[in-house]
């Protein structure tokens, strides 16, 4: 790899992770912050003006601010010790707490507010209450036990990397509720394919929803690649069939296939992905395929629940994480990856054509406690 190359791949990450910071920055307050911040501004100034601010902590004392109704809450951030544009008070550190089981407790609850999951949250703060025990750890030990555990729940989950086979037809399957940011995942994925070289063929097989047809029609236009499709309302595995058949008579080399996200009824779920991959399995045998799941990332732990209905439908093989640079917390990856062995394998961090990113759960937690 030359200068060049190198330069140019390393601007495309420090974006990524730059965006990744600034979208898990609710996750981070929500999982350290408000645990670590326990005791009250007027002792936390007080313990700065006695004692002086540590500066070894990178946590920073909570603020009190004043809400429109008047009332008061607590704020507290994460940010280097000193800060230039921090004041001494703010440098101020709450003392260490023991880790007994109300401040388990007060840990398992905000784990599970920022979206990790219950099992997960759970888990844990069981191997947390076993090495705070064997090593005499107090609250100030915790953040450096949480990126460790962060980092090992994803590396379990199998390969995040999108699989892609040369010389081959590669088929992708896109699954999602409606709503999601499904169309847009596939015509970002369609501009990445075809930024690449390879030559792509979408697959409409929505073909309930008129308005998806014809919105996968603009994508496909706007990342220059080729669509099939058939009348509205046929069924959705003669489209898929179409599309084998083409691809293998021109010479494609990937096939990116669109589907309904009726979730609300199942049963109607079930047979059109049945009827779907029934024909992958008899007219795409032996070929690469991909089953990603799309997934909206603020919608918290419904998202879960989404993902337990299309695993039961359709065996998958990766998570595409959406919505990231929106109001999402970023959480559920780990509940995702550690409840249901599922690894994220893309995330979209806004809206540009290439803002669909691969996921690389070492930049994620970086992001996270970075």
């Amino acid at each position: 790899m030359d200068e060049e190359d190198k330069k140019e791949k390393s601007g495309f990450w420090g974006s990524t992770l730059s965006k990744l910071k600034s979208a898990l920055k609710r996750t981070r307050h929500e999982v350290v912050d408000e645990v670590l911040e326990r005791e009250s501004v007027d002792e936390s100034v007080e313990a700065d003006q006695g004692a002086g601010a540590d500066s070894h902590s990178a946590i920073t004392v909570s603020e009190v601010s004043q809400n429109s109704s008047g009332s008061k809450e607590n704020v507290s951030t994460l940010s280097p010790p000193h800060s230039p544009s921090q004041s001494s008070s703010s440098r101020a550190k709450a003392p260490p707490r023991p880790i007994d089981s109300e401040y388990l407790e007060e840990l398992e609850e905000k784990l599970i507010k920022a979206d990790i999951g219950v099992k997960t949250a759970e888990l844990m703060v069981d191997h947390l209450r076993k090495e705070a025990k064997s090593k005499n750890w107090q609250s100030n030990d915790v953040e450096e036990f949480l990126k460790t555990e962060f980092a090992k729940t994803l590396k379990q989950s199998p390969n995040h990397k999108l699989q892609y086979k040369e010389g081959k037809l590669n088929l992708y399957l896109v699954v999602g509720v409606n709503g999601t940011g499904k169309t847009t995942s596939i015509g970002k994925l369609c501009y990445r394919f075809k930024s690449e070289g390879k030559k792509v063929l979408v697959a409409a097989a929505d073909t309930f929803r008129a308005a998806a047809e014809s919105q996968l029609e603009i994508w496909a236009e706007r990342a220059q690649v080729d669509i099939c499709r058939l009348p509205d309302g046929s069924d959705p595995g003669a489209v898929v069939f179409k599309a084998l058949n083409t691809a293998k008579e021109e010479g494609y080399d990937v096939i990116i296939i669109d589907t309904a996200g009726r979730l609300h009824n199942k049963a109607n779920l079930m047979a059109e992905l049945g009827k779907i991959r029934g024909v992958i399995e008899k007219h795409g045998k032996g070929l690469p395929l991909e089953a990603l799941l799309v997934l909206d990332a603020s919608t918290g732990q419904n998202g879960m629940k989404q993902a337990e209905v299309f695993t039961e439908v359709c065996p998958l093989t990766g998570v595409i994480l959406t919505k990231l640079d929106g109001t999402a917390k970023g959480g559920i990856v780990f509940g995702i990856s550690s409840e249901l062995n599922i690894p994220v394998k893309l995330i979209g961090l806004g809206e540009k054509m290439d803002d669909l990113r691969d996921f690389e759960p070492e930049l994620f937690v970086e992001a996270l406690f970075g």
